[in-house]
């Protein structure tokens, strides 16, 4: 049996090179919420250039937001999408009138909107032009019946007219801006998927239940909350809970505080004074099954 040549080296390493590239490069995509990684190819890009890329909806153009980095992920798409070229005076022309257009067509649709008295807030327009679709994202409550708006904005614009109903967090991930902590929103830059974060997250951190201090800008449960979740769930298993009655080296009290993060217990001694000591100098008094025995039942 004749076996078939082995393909030579240089030829086998463009092979892998073509599926997957040494180098890679992130773009901030025209109309995206986050850097998407890129195949640069050997194309020279400074930070800050404008470029073509090939995305799913066709090609955008994107501004490079990171210089070449060594190929390490094992999570990226097969084969990675492809800067095309560097951004002429027509691509740059062409993105203009798109914006433009997307302008137009959000004043367009929240003009509608007012006149039909629908239950929905408008927060951006996306233009495609090679499916000549116009996309219009939004945020309610519940369901809305927009086929009147639909109509009305396709005899205006000319174009296919999608309506994309989305929550609030995904609405705060498309906008980005800053949260409490001054930094970027996670949900805008690194943080590529949502989980649930409950407010029981917030009681075993120990923070004020108050919803203007745990409230991220999108008005839910700060996404932060979770991050570190499962450290404090460890550190409060050593602790008394608050109310409890505690033994101290200065005699029995009961705990008005705790501080997780330093390990310390604050409580109110039989004598009325306040103490605060170290958890491992504090120890839980087990309470008198006759006592409870003896408690009068509510009527």
């Amino acid at each position: 049996m004749n076996l078939p040549p082995p393909i030579p080296g240089n030829a086998q390493k463009c092979a892998q090179a073509d599926n997957n590239p040494r180098f890679i490069i992130g773009v901030r995509v025209q109309g995206e919420d986050r850097t998407e990684f890129f195949d640069p190819g050997n194309l020279h890009l400074p930070v800050g250039t404008l470029a073509l890329v090939k995305t799913r909806q066709g090609e955008k153009i994107g501004s490079i937001a990171s210089n070449k980095i060594v190929n390490f992920r094992k999570d990226l798409p097969k084969p990675l999408p492809k800067v095309l070229r560097v951004a002429g005076p027509r691509d740059i022309e062409e993105r203009n009138r798109v914006e433009e257009l997307e302008s137009k067509s959000l004043a367009l649709c929240m003009e509608k909107i007012a006149k039909l008295k629908l239950p929905m807030n408008l927060s951006r327009a996306v233009y495609f032009p090679d499916t000549r679709k116009t996309v219009f994202y939004f945020t309610a409550e519940g369901r809305v019946d927009f086929r009147e708006l639909v109509r009305e904005l396709a005899q205006n614009l000319k174009t296919k007219i999608e309506m994309r109903q989305v929550g609030v967090r995904d609405e705060a991930r498309a906008i980005t801006g800053y949260g409490v902590c001054g930094e970027s929103l996670c949900c805008s830059t690194f943080l590529k998927e949502f989980t649930p974060v409950t407010i029981r997250m917030a009681k075993d951190q120990g923070l004020a239940l108050n919803p203007s201090k745990i409230s991220g800008v999108c008005g839910r449960l700060m996404c932060c909350l979770q991050y570190e979740h499962d450290g404090y769930k460890e550190l409060v298993k050593g602790l008394p809970k608050i109310n409890a009655r505690v033994e101290t080296p200065e005699g029995p009290g009961k705990v008005v505080k705790i501080d997780i993060l330093t390990q310390k217990v604050t409580a109110r001694l039989d004598d009325e004074s306040i103490a605060t000591y170290d958890a491992g100098q504090v120890s839980k008094i087990q309470a008198d099954p006759r006592r409870e025995r003896q408690k009068p039942k509510p009527s």
